[in-house]
């Protein structure tokens, strides 16, 4: 794993991230990218709601050859070098190995389960990351093994803070990353709830 998280994540808005390690650089979820860097070896995009699947910031981080792993929901909706997924999925793209998990509400209807939304436990330089996606706390996550996890905190679409706290007590990452907040939904406040309440590792607030 990683000695030093920061230096190979950044947190760019909402649930973009920019992950760098072993010349690879992957997004997630491109959304208000700033600029147009086109650095992007592969993107991994959770479902098609138009702060996930944004074509105008997925255009950004774009360069030849960029590989887009995205959930079926997403066909049609992306161009260039496209791996659509379902849950269960598993492929290696650009060295990078990659799993589909699931994203879901349990008690509200924006993320149905039979949507087939994903998040993505993925392989880089040898750290295991899990991209939670937008969900609820599920039982699948029990199941789901990772050095950092990256977990929505911001409740009404996704998770609350506090079952943030649940989740991160499940998947037992050493290194849990906050995000769906600051944009639309969610404050930096739901972000401290999570370091404030976890006591079982490092939390990153990037």
């Amino acid at each position: 794993m990683w000695t030093d998280v920061r230096a190979h994540v950044r947190r760019l808005n909402h649930d973009c991230f920019r992950f760098e390690g072993g010349g690879v650089v992957v997004y997630t979820d491109p959304f208000k990218v700033q600029g147009s860097p086109r650095d992007a070896d592969v993107v991994l995009i959770s479902h098609d709601h138009f702060d996930h699947l944004s074509p105008e910031d997925l255009a950004k981080v774009q360069k030849k050859g960029t590989a887009i792993v995205a959930a079926a929901a997403c066909r049609g909706k992306v161009e260039g070098d496209v791996r659509l997924v379902k849950v269960g999925d598993t492929l290696e793209v650009k060295g990078v190995a990659i799993q589909a998990v699931p994203a879901y509400n349990v008690d509200k209807k924006f993320h149905p389960k039979a949507a087939g939304y994903v998040g993505y436990v993925f392989v880089l330089d040898g750290t295991r990351i899990y991209f939670a996606g937008d969900t609820d706390l599920i039982p699948e996550m029990a199941e789901v093994t990772a050095d950092v996890a990256l977990l929505p905190v911001s409740g009404t679409y996704v998770m609350t803070a506090r079952e943030a706290v649940d989740a991160a007590a499940r998947i037992k990452a050493r290194v849990v990353v906050p995000m769906h907040y600051g944009d639309i939904i969610g404050t930096a406040k739901d972000a401290k709830f999570l370091e404030d309440h976890w006591a079982g590792g490092t939390v990153l607030i990037l």
